[in-house]
């Protein structure tokens, strides 16, 4: 049913966009009308090919529709965008587009029959599809060059109010959202990893969303993690998108690359002579397919005189940490918004975007990720890997 109301809600806007940018701008007839629309439907049915079938044949496969597909739906995001921006000095420019000179007739049919009337409708929707499309593709062409771009490295001290001072220093470097899939692959894994590396951190958590397909298909993708090197290990929880592809593959192939995952349990990392738990949860969607995150049972049995430190994909699961006395909490899956202004749905929804945050008792940071969702673009939330410093109070 989701699926088929997302279709319509699609077809609908593009009926919006065809009406702005083709039947307002062409005459009827001409074969730029036609091409237009032509070319309009196709990417339409490369955007859907992409979302419906991307992560569901091989990714070699589907890079040729993702790619287009995907790049098209940020086009259209900021094409839909720019134009319903438009449509006030579109409306306040109407009496000029109908303005007469004094000797012509001024009734309404004469109106709409008159030439230099037509002419200046035309020359209004031409300008507004200009403008939309320039802004479009200015903002999707920087924001595919930051997306593809190597993540920033977001270097980040907190103080817990529990940690054993002889703790203080360990380092934690968190990586959330690689989506390993058609358009994402080894390559761009072998760049995170030597990131990662390269700062030598205590511990690496992988906050979910690792991947957008089968274990079949991407453990060459994902090979490159087993080179993750931390004094204490890699650490990984699922996010929403393993549900969607089959989560159990991967829980069951991360191991094999040095992997443990956290499935509702947590861990006493000493460092330094220090002891703090790290705890991991289930993905919120995972209630879906039976196997809910829950917190209370990751943190069960846990010194309550000890920092607890709590790696969840998405931040709104805060709420249960506060209620079990998190420390911190750890979490991805916003993407910072990745197309601004996003960013403004994702915080309604989740609580929180980027960065830190307190609540209550519990302190939250929320990286950008490191990868994208669907579109090669991120406009206003460039990807990241951020290294937290625990630091006693």
């Amino acid at each position: 049913m989701f699926f088929f109301v997302a279709i319509g809600v699609l077809a609908v806007v593009h009926l919006y966009l065809w009406k702005r940018l083709v039947l307002d701008t062409t005459r009827a007839g001409t074969p730029a009308r036609r091409v237009a629309t032509a070319v309009l439907a196709t990417l339409a049915l490369l955007m859907v090919a992409a979302l419906a079938l991307g992560t569901r044949v091989d990714p070699d496969i589907a890079r040729w529709f993702t790619w287009p597909g995907y790049l098209w739906l940020a086009i259209f995001f900021y094409l839909v965008l720019t134009l319903l921006v438009l449509e006030l000095p579109r409306l306040a420019l109407v009496p000029w587009t109908r303005k007469l000179p004094a000797s012509a007739d001024s009734g309404p049919a004469s109106v709409d029959a008159d030439p230099a009337s037509v002419s200046r409708r035309v020359a209004l929707a031409r300008g507004a599809a200009a403008v939309a499309g320039l802004t479009a593709a200015s903002l999707v062409g920087y924001g595919t060059t930051v997306a593809l771009g190597p993540p920033t490295i977001t270097r980040v001290p907190i103080t817990l109010r529990r940690l054993d001072p002889r703790a203080a220093g360990c380092r934690i470097a968190l990586i959330s959202d690689l989506h390993l899939g058609p358009i994402l692959g080894r390559s761009f894994t072998e760049r995170i990893v030597d990131l990662v590396n390269a700062e030598r951190p205590d511990v690496v958590a992988l906050a979910g969303d690792l991947v957008d397909g089968d274990v079949a298909d991407l453990a060459d993708a994902a090979a490159p993690l087993a080179r993750l090197r931390s004094s204490y290990g890699t650490f990984y929880v699922t996010g929403n998108h393993e549900y969607y592809v089959g989560y159990r593959q991967w829980v069951e192939y991360v191991p094999s690359l040095g992997i443990r995952p956290l499935r509702n349990e947590r861990v006493e990392i000493s460092h330094n002579g220090g002891v703090f738990d790290l705890a991991g949860i289930n993905d919120a969607t995972g209630y879906q397919w039976q196997d809910a995150g829950d917190v209370g049972e990751a943190v069960a049995g846990r010194d309550p005189s000890r920092a607890v430190v709590l790696v969840a994909h998405q931040p709104v699961d805060v709420r249960h940490a506060v209620r079990h006395d998190v420390d911190l909490m750890l979490a991805g899956h916003t993407h910072g918004g990745q197309l601004s202004p996003f960013e403004l749905i994702v915080n309604l929804q989740q609580g929180a975007v980027a960065g830190f945050y307190q609540v209550a008792g519990t302190k939250l940071y929320v990286t950008r990720g490191a990868g994208f969702w669907g579109p090669p673009v991120r406009v206003g939330a460039p990807p990241d890997i951020t290294v937290v410093e625990l630091r006693p109070a």
